[in-house]
């Protein structure tokens, strides 16, 4: 039986992969009196005066709303809402797992950007954060963006976000090993959706500066913006800065210190890893079959590999990044990503320069803020676990990392 089989097997048997537990007694009347009627009544008031109570009353601060359209699931592609659901249950299940947090899939029969942003929007007094999952690019690039600048809690993408930190963290790690400097490293990326989009632009900010992009369509030219969409045409700034005319993903290979994947199955071939520079990594992530097997790959003389599958050799997967929060439970706060909010007026700490970092946030249970004029401007700090340490304001006593994204 292959791991598709058992996988079927257990979703069978155990009809999902989540369930509900209550945190409070629910065996006698006063339990009940406390926990509902008519004890509920006091923090329902209290909350009524001030909002940010919600926080300090109900579980709000802990939760995730796990939201997809089922447009763009794993490489599945557009499978629809209700298929999509057992990956939402799997998304929900690593954030319990590895961060402590509580989250809840949330399928949406809508393919209208518009609308998404609506919908989420009316439910975000339920939640503490949104992660959007496996919605399809470049809608997802507009669903996100308005999300940030419109709710008052923190908006990830996953597909954008999540994967961007992990690949970043696992190239950072991959200089190390080599004794590589980023500025050197020719990098060929096979996708420029939401994953491709963010990974290109975070490796750019960290010092990759020879970024080449396929996707179905070709190389990404300059000489040719003119037909691209508006998320291409961003892309333009970071990638070909040298016009090169690659005819296909096979020429763009040769000579590349760094393949990263996250486009579809079985695009790259033995040859193709073969005509690499000595010592290439090589990240296939496509899910669930990646664009060449750990196997092919080491086979054909790559010096690392590392793919998307947890059944695989070195994972590059988001699920690093709850284990990071996992692995520092009481340094880090209840939430993995969190965004500056305009309804809250405190101010950063003076050794804060730019954004505010998640945890230097005036209580435990809400972002922090910092006033200024651009109170609508979203400020994230995505901080990757890597060699040199924690992140900044980690109380855990190890050398502080930087941010590498503002």
């Amino acid at each position: 039986m292959n791991v598709y089989e058992e996988s079927l097997k257990l979703h069978e048997a155990h009809h999902g992969k989540l369930t509900v537990e209550p945190k409070v007694p629910c065996e006698t009347a006063w339990d009940l009196s406390l926990a509902y009627t008519p004890g509920v009544a006091q923090p329902c008031l209290e909350i009524q005066k001030d909002p940010e109570n919600a926080y300090r009353y109900t579980g709000k601060g802990n939760t995730v709303a796990v939201i997809t359209d089922g447009t763009a699931v794993l490489g599945l592609g557009d499978i629809g809402p209700t298929a999509g659901l057992p990956v939402m249950e799997g998304k929900a299940l690593l954030m319990k797992r590895f961060a402590g947090l509580d989250a809840w899939p949330i399928c949406l029969d809508t393919k209208d950007p518009d609308e998404i942003v609506d919908i989420v929007k009316k439910l975000a007094p339920s939640f503490g954060a949104v992660n959007l999952e496996d919605i399809s690019a470049p809608r997802c690039v507009y669903i996100e963006r308005r999300l940030i600048e419109e709710c008052s809690i923190p908006v990830f993408h996953d597909d954008q976000h999540g994967t961007a930190i992990a690949v970043l963290a696992a190239l950072l790690n991959a200089m190390k090993v080599k004794k590589a400097e980023p500025k050197d490293m020719k990098v060929v990326i096979s996708g420029a959706g939401a994953a491709g989009s963010s990974i290109i632009r975070m490796l750019y900010k960290s010092g990759f500066q020879k970024i080449y992009a396929f996707d179905k369509d070709g190389c990404l030219d300059p000489d040719d913006s003119e037909n691209y969409d508006p998320l291409k045409k961003e892309l333009l700034s970071f990638v070909n800065l040298d016009h090169q005319h690659y005819k296909n993903l096979a020429e763009g290979m040769k000579g590349a210190d760094i393949f990263i994947g996250v486009s579809a199955p079985r695009l790259v071939s033995k040859e193709m890893i073969a005509s690499m520079n000595p010592g290439a990594v090589v990240f296939p992530m496509a899910n669930p079959e990646p664009e060449i097997t750990y196997q092919e790959a080491k086979e054909a003389g790559a010096y690392i590999v590392g793919t998307g599958r947890s059944d695989f050799p070195n994972q590059v997967n988001n699920v690093l990044l709850r284990a990071c929060r996992s692995q520092r439970q009481e340094a880090l706060p209840p939430l993995s990503m969190r965004r500056t909010s305009p309804r809250i007026t405190s101010s950063c700490p003076p050794s804060t320069s730019g954004s505010c970092p998640p945890w230097q946030r005036p209580s435990a249970r809400r972002p922090c803020a910092r006033a200024s004029s651009e109170s609508n401007r979203q400020h994230f700090d995505f901080v990757p676990l890597t060699p040199e340490g924690c992140p900044p304001g980690c109380f855990c006593g190890r050398k502080n990392s930087r941010s590498v994204l503002q």
